[in-house]
């Protein structure tokens, strides 16, 4: 049957926006998205490659990482800017890029006010950031109308460029949301006091760029809808700023949500999908434009819920992208289920940025790599053997069997997935689910030879030209008198149901196991169902109607579970080797559910009493009734040794070459770099 616009799959999603001098092919938006290749020597020809992969493969509009349009609004000292006709030329590469592939680009304009990491940072008012150590200076009158001026430059530098348009960055806590609210503005000019003045900053701009770029170049305001902190926009503010901003020339208005110092997660893996949506749905009552919701959002089916019920005329996302160029392509074929989702990890994007690194993505280590991690066609198809069917195994077998490889993969357990079957039952990680079921429909599609329940043998390697051990680790048991009281069980115990844990349990080992334990054994797991929702926005305190400055409430807790403790050896700060953006959530999660954190810990003892420990030096017995191990793992890899002296060509991946701490992205990215060369 032949598809049209009716029939075909995901029609909301797929059907052009009308812009009246332009139009869009569909409603996805690639959202800004700061990848570190913005600052690279050369950056931009691989910027360029990123962001034409995502072009051809059916992205209506890209919008670009934040480029500052003037020195002292760059997010660090050497940080991306666009300023003259220099800079202006070296986009060109990029403009065209999408452009050939049949897509349509806007440069982000962002100051970063007091969140620029360097001495020049300017704002409102001399108010420091807590996230930043410098405290700004504070922009005189001049400085403001010098700073619209270089804003509408920069976005005459686009669109000179190729740019079909550029996106204001207003949310987020950056310069301009810093003006808007009371918290970071107390002047008493015509710039600030009440939100008439303290708005005209933004209304400016918008102004100064529209009449300096024309009416056929898309300009795009990021507006806060839910800035989660304290004295931030009330909602009449937020709905009379975005009345002000469309009068003043914008194109359309893209939601953002939360300033980076607030405390409440908004992108992580355990903010549900699409939460934060009716707040656009709400908006949408009171402008004309079209309006752009984000966050959380990674599936096409979610996307065609929003736009065919009228919550949003276009949807952003920025992660799915990265973790599948061709959302969009396989959407319109109605293969949904070969996407290659986005499970809010932030472990290989955002964590990266945040460290002066390039962005890629755990589940897709070819992001940001487009032309150097090349999967070209085999000239010598081998057999392979894969042994272990978690993610370095999976990896592997899918990436070598897409260049022609024909692979054999042995999984001892009935399913496939390793450590991500572990994953996904901790609340808050289910999309963890996802990427099983896309290698699921790989193994599928390459029609690898899959032995599930099967326990590779050295008689069953012989016939391979190559071999792969992805055998991942086992827990590391420490040595503590009373290892083997009927009390311990270790955290493979527990997330497979085989013992049960009572009330009071007692963690050994506080790194990312130690946190996921804690949370499956004190949070409820609500996913897939309605109270998923609720029961967030009372957990974090969000005022989702926005009826209270910033959208912020009293949280409200559920009585804990059970009594826990979180102990390590250590005396450090809890989760130091945690994601930096999510690190503070789980710190937080816990302390939510008053886990006891306790560190520079000397297990002495287990017995009927509890767990014996001493902490500087003082003696003390915890009365659990559980002691947890979650102390770390070691390599396992029985079949290595014996295939090495019958000098096979044999491989490890994983946690099988280096038990790191269930690191997906490692395991993920040294086994897709071990297909592409094999």
């Amino acid at each position: 049957m032949e598809l049209t616009v009716d029939n075909r799959p995901f029609k909301h999603m797929l059907a052009p926006l009308d812009l009246g001098f332009t139009v869009l092919k569909n409603r996805i938006l690639m959202g800004a998205m700061h990848t570190g290749l913005e600052e690279e020597k050369s950056g931009l020809s691989k910027l360029a490659a990123f962001y034409r992969e995502r072009a051809q493969a059916g992205v209506a509009l890209i919008v670009t990482g934040g480029f500052s349009p003037n020195m002292v609004g760059r997010l660090a000292p050497f940080s991306a800017k666009l300023t003259n006709r220099k800079e202006q030329a070296r986009h060109v590469c990029i403009t065209e890029a999408v452009h050939e592939a049949g897509g349509k680009i806007a440069l982000q304009i962002l100051h970063a006010g007091r969140y620029g990491y360097h001495p020049f940072i300017v704002a409102p008012s001399a108010i420091p950031s807590p996230i930043t150590p410098f405290k700004p200076w504070t922009l005189s009158k001049r400085g403001i109308a010098k700073t619209i001026q270089q804003f509408a430059r920069c976005a005459a530098l686009a669109q000179e460029a190729g740019y079909d348009g550029v996106e204001v960055m207003g949310s987020e806590g950056y310069l301009i949301n810093q003006f808007i609210v009371a918290h970071t503005n107390h002047r008493k000019d015509a710039w600030g006091g009440d939100f008439s003045r303290r708005m005209r900053f933004p209304v400016e701009i918008v102004r100064a760029i529209r009449a300096e770029v024309g009416p056929a170049f898309i300009l795009i305001y990021r507006l806060s809808l839910l800035d989660l902190v304290k004295q931030g926009s009330s909602w009449e503010e937020i709905v009379s700023l975005a009345q002000a901003i469309e009068q003043a020339g914008a194109t359309m208005i893209n939601t953002g949500i939360g300033w980076h110092e607030a405390r409440i997660p908004t992108i992580a893996s355990m903010v549900p999908p699409g939460v934060f949506t009716p707040l656009t749905q709400r908006l949408k009552t009171a402008v004309h434009i079209p309006l752009i919701t984000s966050n959380r959002i990674n599936t096409p089916e979610l996307v065609e819920e929003i736009i065919a019920t009228q919550q949003a005329d276009m949807v952003s996302m920025a992660r799915p992208l990265l973790a599948d160029p061709a959302f969009v392509e396989k959407a319109l074929l109605d293969e949904s289920a070969a996407i290659n989702t986005c499970i809010g990890c932030n472990q290989a994007c955002l964590d990266r940025v945040f460290v002066r690194q390039p962005a890629t993505c755990l589940v897709n280590p070819r992001a940001g790599n487009e032309t150097t991690l090349i999967y070209e066609q085999t000239q010598k198809v081998k057999k392979i053997a894969v042994v272990g069917g978690g993610p370095a195994g999976l990896a592997f077998a899918v990436t070598a069997a897409s260049r022609g490889h024909q692979i054999t993969l042995f999984e001892k357990e009935s399913i496939l997935g390793g450590q991500f079957n572990l994953a996904k039952t901790i609340p808050g990680k289910a999309d963890f689910a996802e990427s099983l079921r896309y290698y699921a429909y790989q193994l599928e599609k390459y029609k690898i030879e899959t032995h599930l329940g099967k326990t590779a043998q050295l008689a069953d390697l012989q016939r391979y030209d190559e071999i792969v051990l992805a055998t991942g680790v086992m827990p590391r048991i420490p040595e503590i008198t009373g290892i083997d009281h009927p009390s311990v069980m270790t955290y493979l115990e527990v997330l497979r149901q085989e013992k049960t844990p009572g009330k009071r349990v007692a963690i050994l080992g506080a790194g990312g196991i130690g946190f996921d334990m804690a949370i499956w054994l004190t949070q409820p797991d609500l996913q897939g169902k309605t109270e998923i929702y609720q029961d967030f926005y009372a957990r974090w305190g969000i005022d989702i109607f926005s009826d209270h400055p910033g959208g912020l409430v009293a949280p409200q807790l559920p009585a804990p579970q059970r009594e826990v403790y979180l102990l390590q050896r250590k005396k450090e700060k809890f989760g130091v080797r945690l994601g930096k953006t999510t690190g503070w959530i789980h710190r937080l999660s816990l302390k939510q559910q008053q886990v006891r954190m306790l560190g520079g810990v000397v297990y002495e003892l287990i017995d009927d009493e509890g767990l014996h420990l001493r902490i500087d030096e003082q003696k003390q017995c915890l009365a659990v009734d559980t002691v947890i191990l979650c102390t770390g793992q070691v390599e396992y890899k029985p079949l290595y040794e014996p295939l090495k002296q019958q000098r096979q060509h044999v491989h490890l991946i994983g946690g099988a070459y280096k038990a790191l701490e269930l690191d997906a992205k490692h395991a993920i990215d040294q086994a897709t770099r071990l297909a592409a060369l094999i």
